[in-house]
């Protein structure tokens, strides 16, 4: 990432060079959802220079370019796997177990001692909802009852009962992947889902918070209470068993929604109450950029969830679990050929190495106290272009909402600030974890242009 003193924008954005680029590369690949093309070098290949608080759809976590990553990429352990690449299921590497514990295991969630890797956010939510009807079933069967014959040929078929029907509950304005069962718990957009046969899976309301909190305390309370209630009438109620719950400790893509601890803390007694297996989706919150390791540390759970999702910022993908029953029954049912991609996992070692070492999780917390009071002023300033402002205490997991959040992201562009959106009219804060105090100032100055440029 380069130094705040270092913002330039000559052009247009995008500029002449990255508009070419694009058309040239439309002719072989969809490029219709293209910022601008980018010389990770330079950032932008017309030369301009931003302040990234996008940072690659919240997966950048400790820089462009970081001394650290360049070094684990010229590793040998690195070039052994990218040379290589095991079957890891079948023929890990001599390396992969201290690979795991001094990498992804030494920030597992507390009491999730094990993993299982993927290679995509959908993917690692995928594979936990099979882990939670595998369980389910396990149960429903008994600890040591084998398949029976029927439910063996049966599910060749697709049908009952070696294919069961069983759900995965999720919320409105939940975004969960794009895969088949993933996609079946989205609830965003419908450019997500359209034309995509789905399962009959409940929908719970997440809770619309009222903002400033503390003006709208009693209210607030009343509409978690309001969705709890709901979630526990859908379990009971449902067509089929609830096998599953997965919920993401704040709604990303979904607008940045946010809930208190109170609520989670609802959600765990509830999912625990009726042997539903809870699921966290931190593949945007974790990795310290809520100012904690992971986003559901916030909460303070009775007992932990019983799985963690990740991606994104770990550079790689999976799910973390505690209880030794989510391990399946047979080998190869939980299973494919790479089981995510050791090398990235290698990389991922090197970023939770970093992040330990220095810190950049209580830094994110730092600095996102004092980025949050500043945002605070500019929503006095421009109270029409800044409502909803929320994020405080959970580092620099920030946004707002706004009239035209599209038309403010393009105007940050021509001030040098990378920025994106999130649910209808949310301008939503991404920065890596190696933000600091410098970068405030000029973050706001651009705000502060841009709003004033609207108004």
């Amino acid at each position: 990432m380069p130094a705040v003193l270092d913002i330039s924008v000559a052009t247009t954005v995008p500029g002449p060079v990255s508009k070419q680029a694009a058309s040239q590369l439309d002719t072989i690949f969809d490029s219709r959802a293209v910022h601008f093309v980018v010389d990770y070098d330079k950032i932008d290949v017309d030369g301009n220079r931003y302040l990234d608080v996008y940072s690659q759809i919240a997966s950048i976590p400790i820089g462009y370019n970081n001394p650290a990553l360049i070094k684990a990429a010229q590793s040998p352990e690195l070039i052994s796997a990218l040379v290589n690449r095991p079957a890891i299921g079948n023929f890990p590497s001599s390396q992969w177990h201290d690979i795991l514990k001094n990498g992804l295991l030494a920030a597992a969630p507390p009491g999730l001692d094990k993993i299982f890797t993927a290679q995509s956010g959908s993917e690692a939510n995928e594979l936990a909802f099979k882990a939670a009807f595998m369980l389910y079933r396990r149960k429903q069967r008994g600890e040591g009852v084998d398949w029976s014959a029927e439910e063996v040929s049966s599910c060749l078929n697709n049908s009952k009962p070696g294919s069961p029907d069983l759900a995965i509950l999720s919320f409105a304005n939940s975004f969960h992947g794009r895969g088949f069962g993933s996609l079946s718990t989205t609830r965003s957009k419908a450019v997500h889902k359209l034309d995509i046969p789905a399962f009959n899976w409940p929908q719970a309301p997440f809770p619309a918070l009222k903002y400033p909190l503390e003006k709208f305390q009693s209210e607030n309370i009343a509409e978690e209470q309001k969705c709890l209630a709901k979630v526990e009438e859908l379990i009971t109620s449902w067509h089929c068993p609830v096998a599953g719950l997965i919920v993401e400790p704040i709604q990303s893509e979904g607008g940045d929604n946010h809930a208190s601890s109170t609520f989670f803390q609802g959600l765990r007694d509830i999912t625990a109450k009726h042997g539903v297996v809870m699921i966290v989706d931190e593949v945007q919150t974790g990795f310290g950029a809520t100012g904690k390791f992971w986003g559901h540390q916030h909460w303070s759970l009775a007992s932990p969830p019983d799985m963690v999702t990740f991606s994104k910022k770990a550079q790689t993908a999976g799910y973390f679990f505690g209880n030794p029953m989510l391990i399946p029954d047979k080998a190869y049912r939980q299973f494919n050929t790479w089981i995510g991609d050791p090398a990235r996992v290698i990389m991922s070692k090197a970023v939770v190495q970093e992040i330990l070492a220095k810190d950049l999780a209580g830094q994110c917390a730092r600095v996102g106290d004092i980025l949050y009071k500043e945002l605070e002023k500019l929503s006095t300033k421009h109270p029409k272009h800044v409502q909803n402002l929320r994020g405080k205490g959970k580092g620099t997991y920030i946004a707002f909402d706004t009239e035209d959040a599209g038309g403010v992201v393009k105007l940050m562009k021509q001030q040098g600030v990378n920025i994106g959106t999130c649910g209808v009219q949310t301008v939503r804060l991404r920065p890596m974890l190696i933000f600091t105090e410098a970068h405030i100032a000029p973050l706001i100055k651009a705000f502060d242009q841009a709003l004033s440029t609207i108004a």
